[in-house]
């Protein structure tokens, strides 16, 4: 049954996490910067309004799963770390210090399970917006413009190219980040270019379309994967280059 985030009320000497916090502290910033409603209207479709035991607020949830990923923790230590971290419980919606666990660890498997891949997507997204840098005001910019005629050796940035640019660059942040994808393509990815060349040829081109496809897939399945394993502050630094 779908329950809502409880605003505890607390008298007397002890301060509310908004007065003892630095609120320039990144972890208090970003909490402030997630539009945390947008997901309460997403996911409480998952739930029941009259059925079942209460639950975990969605906020609460949604803030353990992205500190999970954002700071590679297991299900038991993150839920440990909330109990005893002020920035923390801050983040999942607490106005007053709380000493004691929020949930249990298996908790967190049932909800990831329950909003599934599609919630997980809007995670992403969320987090793509959030870490966006702020337009720059363009408004002095000098724009110098090539009036000569001579013709250049370019090509244009068609879609085949641009899948394939996705993969390489899955490959050098995979590298670079040091995960370990499931799968690299590396040799289908070979295959696929050489049957690629002769799509301007008759007997060719059906094989060309499909390797297009498969290639297109592929792209797909690496950047999704990427998005699952990388940390969180890593996400928004790396999935907008790899937007088409």
């Amino acid at each position: 049954m779908l329950s809502t985030q409880k605003q505890t009320s607390q008298i007397g000497l002890f301060s509310s996490l908004t007065d003892i916090l630095d609120q320039k502290h990144p972890m208090y910033q970003l909490a402030n910067k997630i539009n945390w409603s947008f997901f309460d209207d997403a996911f409480k479709k998952h739930y029941s309004e009259k059925m079942g035991a209460p639950s975990k607020p969605i906020r609460l949830m949604l803030s353990l799963l992205i500190l999970k990923y954002g700071r590679n923790l297991s299900d038991e230590n993150v839920v440990e770390q909330r109990s005893e971290n002020n920035y923390f419980q801050y983040f999942s919606g607490e106005q007053f210090f709380q000493p004691k666990i929020p949930c249990v660890p298996t908790e967190l498997v049932a909800f990831r399970n329950r909003i599934g891949e599609p919630g997980l997507e809007l995670i992403l997204q969320e987090s793509i917006r959030v870490n966006k840098p702020p337009k720059d005001d363009n408004q002095g910019m000098v724009v110098s413009v090539d009036t000569t005629v001579q013709e250049k050796n370019i090509t244009y940035p068609t879609d085949d190219k641009l899948y394939k640019k996705m993969i390489k660059k899955c490959w050098k942040i995979a590298d670079k980040e040091s995960i370990d994808v499931r799968q690299s393509y590396t040799r289908t990815f070979k295959k696929l270019s050489n049957q690629q060349r002769f799509k301007g040829t008759r007997h060719g081109a059906k094989a060309a379309r499909k390797a297009s496809k498969k290639i297109k897939i592929i792209a797909g399945r690496l950047v999704r994967e990427l998005a699952r394993k990388l940390p969180l502050e890593r996400l928004g630094v790396y999935l907008p280059s790899l937007k088409l």
